[in-house]
């Protein structure tokens, strides 16, 4: 059995969709449909959930709601229309919006906005199996609370309740023919809407493979593959081949640096359940793909990717004889933890720490408060906080236990004039870090591409 999850550009409109219904029905293993809410039907166009976000802040400010509103329910009404629905699931979204709107009194603000951003994928999929049964398929919506995708945490970051696995295993034991599913989405056990981090839809899909131990779980994307780097910074790499095969560190490793493709969350269900990822595009459904799964063979002294991701900063602290001062670390990390701040990295040398954090979590304000605890707990001689850093990832499997690897990275930006500002490797040798001004970033990726690859 195999679980596919398709994004929002592969159901923009009815072309779209009548692409997916082709490509699920043309493998009688595909039976566990995931969706997520219509994507951009052009360059100019606006998704559903940004229309959604748009209709729940005007909500949350009291603010006539109607235009917001009326431009969620065209969406749907238009590819209803084109698909020859009818009028009645078109009418049952209409009503599903408008009760979600009428609950903006009773929760707070980040409990109404995960409600409203559901509406997107919940109802996508009530339209898609609609479709399905159109085509005269026998097909059937099901609504994560029912089949039991409990969720934790906070409202718009929430995780997955570990006892959810058993419950949606049992919920999926004796069904028959197709199963839509909306992504993105569960129910606390309050049961209370929560949604996961932008681009849940490939957790839910991932859960899902795991949770009925799928052969595989394919996700359905706009490209044929993943590249070895960003197109948009090295067009030229999409005149090759793309990565057929990586493994579940490489994927995870490049996504949490940026790779676009597939949300680096939505690795942990599959990489733990051990079931292979294959990213495929709905355009082009005989191509193959890239498949993502334990492991692969190795060329030493090979990359599979290299990747970049922007909006870094850096807390350097320097103290003489930091070494020998116990607790040192324990009470920087301690002042973060106090102001809920979330750290990345934290390379060190003999008198100074650097923690490496993503600047959302340290706006301007909160930037001078935390300095001040930062001076008050460790006495440094030194503390400031860096901006407008980029983070630069090299991996591969191949790097492993192979000499010249960094030296190559580091010789191809001093070649370009780029320095760097911090470099750090995992224990795993299957990557390594490299921190530089936002301002290099393209020419340093393009740089390590023509280093490794060119």
């Amino acid at each position: 059995m195999k679980v596919c999850k398709f994004g929002g550009s592969s159901l923009a409109n009815a072309t779209q969709l009548n692409k997916v219904i082709d490509i699920v029905l043309s493998d009688p293993a595909r039976r566990i449909v995931v969706v997520s809410a219509p994507g951009k039907r052009h360059s100019g166009d606006t998704k559903v959930t940004d229309l959604l976000i748009d209709l729940a802040e005007t909500a949350i400010k009291g603010e006539n709601t109607d235009r917001q509103y009326g431009a969620v329910v065209e969406r749907y009404a238009e590819m209803a229309g084109e698909l020859r629905l009818g009028e009645e699931i078109v009418r049952e979204i209409e009503m599903d919006i408008m009760d979600r709107l009428a609950q903006v009194a009773t929760l707070d603000n980040a409990e109404f906005m995960d409600l409203i951003k559901a509406a997107g994928e919940d109802n996508n999929a009530k339209l898609v199996a609609e479709a399905f049964r159109a085509r005269g398929k026998k097909a059937r919506y099901a609504s994560p609370k029912d089949t039991g995708m409990v969720l934790q945490g906070e409202f718009g970051d929430a995780t997955l309740d570990p006892s959810s696995y058993a419950t949606l295993s049992r919920a999926f034991s004796n069904f028959e023919g197709i199963v839509v599913y909306p992504g993105f989405f569960g129910y606390t056990k309050e049961g209370k809407v929560a949604t996961f981090p932008r681009g849940g839809s490939d957790i839910t899909g991932s859960i899902l493979a795991a949770a009925v131990c799928a052969d595989v779980y394919e996700n359905f994307t706009d490209v044929d593959s993943v590249y070895p780097v960003d197109p948009r910074i090295v067009p030229e790499v999409k005149d090759g081949e793309g990565i057929p095969t990586m493994t579940y560190r490489e994927m995870r490793e490049l996504a949490y640096a940026g790779f676009g493709v597939f949300n680096d969350d939505a690795v942990i269900p599959a990489v733990r359940a051990r079931i292979p990822i294959n990213i495929r595009n709905t355009n082009h459904p005989s191509e193959p793909g890239t498949m993502i799964q334990q492991s692969r063979r190795v060329i030493p002294g090979t990359v599979v990717g290299i990747a970049s991701m922007d909006g870094f900063c850096n807390i350097v602290v320097e103290k003489y004889l930091l070494n020998r001062q116990i607790g040192f670390g324990r009470r920087l990390l301690q002042v973060l933890e106090n102001e809920k701040i979330p750290f990345e990295h934290m390379p060190s040398g003999v008198d100074s720490l650097c923690v490496v954090l993503k600047g959302q979590h340290l706006p301007k304000e909160r930037e001078r408060r935390v300095v001040q605890l930062l001076k008050k707990e460790l006495d440094p001689d030194f503390v400031a906080v860096e901006r407008d850093i980029t983070i630069l990832m090299v991996v591969g499997e191949g790097m492993c236990y192979t000499a010249g690897m960094f030296a190559k990275a580091c010789l191809a930006l001093a070649s370009a004039g780029i320095s760097m500002s911090m470099v750090n490797q995992g224990s795993s040798e299957v990557s390594f870090m490299i921190a530089i001004r936002h301002a290099d970033r393209d020419q340093a990726v393009r740089a390590l591409y023509k280093a490794f690859f060119g």
